[in-house]
């Protein structure tokens, strides 16, 4: 008879947990779950990804850490694939593993002068005010423009961080630091650059409509005719997004405190500046075919002590997995992980965006979850038992000393109680140290070897 297949999944974000609650949900395998992080919080873009504002989307976490309830299901956080375990030893303990490690890099803008000081990515923007162990702490002396490069949800959540007011924001769950900084800020002026035009933007007209009405904030659009754009050939959303543009465009608001622009058919073609960042140099676009665009050749000058870009994220490659450099993914079919040539690598999967690239929102994942998941129940249902060594063995021999649920638990119950005392429902808790403070209260007798090796890790990057 058939014992339990043991699934491993490398990620805790709402891909990860979207393949375990649909391993739970099926009915033709008994599976025993172990989910793995490198950081002792789950969650992954529920936590560290979604503007702090929007409380809404962050429940989706709570409905996806029911997942957790099952006692088949476990977390080990602290865990990292290519530090503390090789694919080997995933394949040794486990019938099959699901990698589901999301896209953690983003894309550049290849212009000369990205690498003044001034030019960040949004991504690390976004980590810092989502309050990430690893996110380099962002300052604003000096800064009074700011250009968001990039017309996707990214750019708007940026966007908006950097035009409301710190009481705003004073009721999310950002770190203390983070609003401290953000209250401070002189930022008068937000830029966010489209190289093709607004019917071609890829936000959600909740989000922009959002970002359109925020108090106090005057919108100008440039660079398009939006009374021209063809409404005729959009779909609902760009549509809606086009009226929402040109309704905020017409709207008066006296004496704004800050002006928010948005450029189209324009792209960043240099950054310039002595010590950091000065101005932006954009040229002119238009149309060159499907979703291409070519330079005009001419020129405007936006003067600017903060870039932004938000062009979009790229995966990187796992150690011992395959890896398609052009496209940021893990080759794959239907989620079975295959090497170069097009060989199944048996018992490998992959989901979410490094199996699919970075696109769709996150309630994409739980389809995406469902095929990989059909899959693996398709070939572990038609193959023999595997003679699997004992995981927290290969765990122990490694001298792992893992988080926990209850770890995680802990900081959970930390962080509500911290947000509570300011009046809050939530506060993060974002310096390593104290993240693992909090893991080691439930390990007496000395601090866990890997966490102590992670927050020295932090330390120095």
């Amino acid at each position: 008879m058939t014992g339990p297949r043991r699934i491993a999944i490398i990620g805790a974000g709402p891909s990860g947990l979207f393949a375990a609650q649909s391993l739970l949900s099926q009915d033709r395998l008994d599976v025993r779950v172990d989910i793995f992080d490198r950081l002792p919080t789950p969650f992954g873009l529920l936590r560290y990804g979604v503007a702090p504002d929007h409380a809404s989307i962050k429940a989706i976490a709570t409905a996806l850490a029911h997942v957790f309830d099952s006692p088949h299901v476990r977390f080990l956080g602290l865990v990292e694939l290519g530090r503390n375990l090789s694919v080997a030893d995933l394949t040794a303990a486990y019938d099959a593993v699901i990698y589901a490690a999301g896209a953690s890099e983003d894309r550049r803008l290849h212009v000369p002068g990205e690498d003044l000081p001034g030019s960040r990515s949004a991504r690390e923007f976004v980590a810092w005010y989502s309050g990430h162990p690893d996110a380099e702490p962002q300052y604003f002396d000096g800064v009074h423009t700011a250009v968001t490069v990039g017309v996707g949800n990214v750019a708007i959540d940026v966007a908006r961080m950097l035009v409301k007011t710190a009481d705003d924001l004073s009721a999310t769950d950002m770190p203390v630091p983070v609003l401290a900084e953000l209250a401070t800020h002189q930022i008068t002026d937000v830029w966010v650059i489209g190289r093709r035009g607004p019917e071609h933007a890829s936000f959600t007209t909740t989000e922009l409509r959002e970002l359109l009405t925020t108090p106090g904030v005057a919108v100008s659009v440039e660079g398009c005719d939006l009374g021209a754009v063809d409404d005729a050939v959009l779909d609902r959303r760009t549509r809606a997004n086009v009226a929402a543009l040109a309704e905020a465009d017409g709207r008066s608001v006296p004496q704004p405190r800050a002006r928010l622009h948005f450029l189209f058919w324009h792209q960043p073609v240099r950054l310039v500046g002595e010590q950091r960042v000065e101005a932006v140099v954009l040229e002119g676009t238009e149309p060159a075919g499907p979703g291409r665009v070519r330079g005009t050749g001419a020129e405007v000058v936006i003067e600017a002590e903060l870039v932004l870009r938000a062009i979009g994220y790229r995966g990187v490659p796992l150690p011992g997995v395959p890896f398609d450099e052009a496209t940021g993914r893990i080759p794959n079919l239907a989620g079975r992980v295959c090497e170069p040539d097009g060989t199944i690598r048996p018992g490998e999967y992959a989901v979410g965006w490094i199996k699919r690239g970075p696109i769709g929102v996150i309630g994409t994942n739980k389809a995406d979850a469902a095929e990989t998941v059909a899959a693996l129940v398709d070939d572990l249902a038609a193959s023999g038992s595997l003679d699997l060594v004992d995981p927290d063995e290969v765990l122990v021999s490694r001298g792992i000393n893992w988080s926990s649920l209850a770890d995680w638990q802990r900081i959970d119950s930390a962080e509500q109680s911290l947000g509570s005392s300011e009046g809050r429902h939530r506060t993060k808790i974002e310096a390593w140290h104290e993240l693992l403070d909090l893991v080691r209260l439930g390990q007496p007798g000395g601090p866990p070897s890997l966490a102590d090796e992670q927050l020295s890790i932090s330390d120095k990057e």
